[in-house]
């Protein structure tokens, strides 16, 4: 559904696992005959995502320190991003029923179809910034064109807060998962101090490897208590997927949708965070940016949630502690089973002209993790970054995405589209939020020249009142918060509560520091 939740040790594990169970991971063919050739059937991912209920789309925000030269943005994309074979297919229709996908052909693209640029009169503006974040929730409810390749990129020269000029990529989601789709974009950019090299991206530190030879009795010990470690949490993690696909629902709060929120207008509003407190609160404690992500987005909506309760009280204490006991809050989290092409990999194989060069590793392959997020107030800012450490502690050694994964495919081989359709919808409804934290370059980078000073992606159609996007760029942490109106009609406090409790917990984080010296 969306942009997957980014933890390098789960994508260690989840490598590990796709590997072992390797003949799983082919995509099920839901292809019957058809009388136009397919070239590639579509995955069960790929299916879902056109079904009624769960049409989603991913919208990137991305700001210029220029304004757009369009002919140089269409140049560059003839030569680069269109050579890709998935950003150049069009979708093919079972003709038995036109209204049903099957798989993907080749097509030529006319780049003159996906690049808009609406004609405005920006002089005459009360506000841009508020322009941009409406523009953004209208193009989140038109229908994409059906009948072309499921991407275009919205050209807005007009100067915001944040930006000289604006570009908005709307992009299916049934072209590939969150991760996929923003490395492609990413491999379209080149370093600013070097207009030659892609983009660097955060990697893991080393860890020390014993290159012993031998194993001792403690080591063989050790190893197979990580592995019933990792297998009981595994079996915890799916017996509460089944038990939510049955009859687990979420806490019905302030944040929680009903039926049809999917269809719903949503809302899109984003704030510039500081890069650098996060890691500041990471290095005092000892813990990842994750942690403090989702710390922070915890003790936001407990702020948000009392003092929503305070007012249906009509209570003027918001200080005081209106949370019901025990709220059940979750999020699901798609995350991508299919290991994801490098940007250097990517860049290399949009600069040749020989389709047999290219080797694509592409596509929805999706499974499922459940975050639980864990509401109250709490007298110290920095239990909820302990809460979280613990939380995405047990995540790291659980195969949960990949167990979810290899049970959908069960499904759709058994059961049917239609069935698994339902299932994913169930599960997704009988949570609360969607939630992510995407990694993004270090250094400034330039998208064909035009220098990039921040980058917001969300996604819209899935069946969440809320969804929740951290994305990392340079020294700034964008968060982008997408709402159903009807249920939560005041983001901007939501963005506000989460943007203060970082700075309380930088507070205490710097308390701690002083305090140890």
């Amino acid at each position: 559904m969306r942009l997957p939740f980014n933890t390098l040790d789960q994508r260690r594990l989840i490598d590990m696992a796709a590997s072992t169970f390797a003949w799983w991971l082919k995509p099920i063919s839901t292809t019957r005959t058809s009388k136009q050739e397919v070239e590639e059937p579509l995955s069960l991912a790929t299916c879902l995502f056109h079904m009624p209920r769960l049409n989603c789309c991913i919208v990137a925000v991305t700001g210029f320190n220029t304004a757009i030269n369009v002919d140089v943005v269409k140049e560059g994309l003839n030569q680069t991003v269109v050579k890709h074979p998935r950003i150049s297919s069009k979708l093919v229709f079972d003709p038995k029923n036109p209204g049903r996908p099957i798989g993907w052909i080749r097509t030529k693209v006319d780049v003159n179809n996906h690049i808009i640029v609406p004609n405005l009169d920006y002089s005459n503006m009360d506000s841009p910034d508020e322009f941009v974040k409406d523009y953004v929730s209208n193009l989140a409810q038109t229908p994409m064109d059906l009948t072309k390749p499921l991407w275009e990129i919205h050209i807005l020269n007009i100067k915001t807060k944040d930006a000289n000029s604006i570009a908005v990529f709307r992009i299916h989601h049934s072209i590939g998962d969150g991760i996929s789709i923003i490395s492609l974009i990413l491999s379209c950019t080149r370093k600013t101090s070097d207009p030659n090299a892609v983009p660097t991206l955060p990697t893991e530190n080393k860890k020390l490897v014993n290159t012993r030879s031998s194993f001792s009795l403690w080591d063989y010990f050790l190893w197979l208590l990580f592995a019933f470690n990792m297998l009981w949490n595994t079996f915890i993690d799916v017996c509460m997927f089944l038990a939510t696909i049955v009859f687990l629902k979420d806490t019905k709060t302030h944040l929680k949708g009903s039926s049809g929120t999917e269809k719903a207008p949503k809302k899109f509003v984003y704030r510039i965070l500081s890069l650098d407190d996060i890691k500041l609160v990471k290095n005092i404690m000892n813990v990842t940016i994750n942690d403090v992500v989702l710390g922070i987005t915890q003790a936001g909506l407990s702020r948000y949630l009392n003092r929503k309760y305070c007012e249906s009280k009509g209570d003027e204490g918001v200080q005081k502690n209106n949370l019901p006991k025990h709220i059940c809050i979750r999020s699901s989290i798609p995350i991508n089973v299919r290991p994801t092409s490098k940007l250097q990999d990517l860049a290399e194989q949009m600069e040749t002209d020989d389709p047999n060069t290219k080797k694509w590793e592409w596509g929805n392959a999706i499974g499922h993790i459940f975050l639980p997020f864990h509401i109250a107030l709490r007298e110290d800012p920095l239990d909820y970054i302990r809460s979280a450490k613990a939380t995405i502690g047990k995540k790291k050694h659980s195969l949960e995405a990949i167990v979810t994964y290899i049970c959908a495919e069960i499904v759709l081989k058994f059961l049917g589209l239609g069935v698994a359709a339902a299932i994913t919808y169930r599960v997704l409804s009988n949570t609360t939020l969607g939630f992510s934290n995407m990694v993004g370059p270090m250094e400034e980078i330039s998208f064909y020249g035009h220098p990039i000073t921040f980058l917001a992606t969300s996604v819209s159609g899935h069946p969440h009142a809320l969804t929740i996007h951290f994305q990392s760029y340079m020294d700034k942490m964008t968060l982008v918060i997408a709402v159903d109106q009807n249920v939560i009609p005041d983001p901007q406090q939501l963005c506000d509560d989460i943007a203060e409790s970082l700075g309380l917990v930088k507070k205490a984080a710097q308390k701690k520091k002083i305090f140890k010296i």
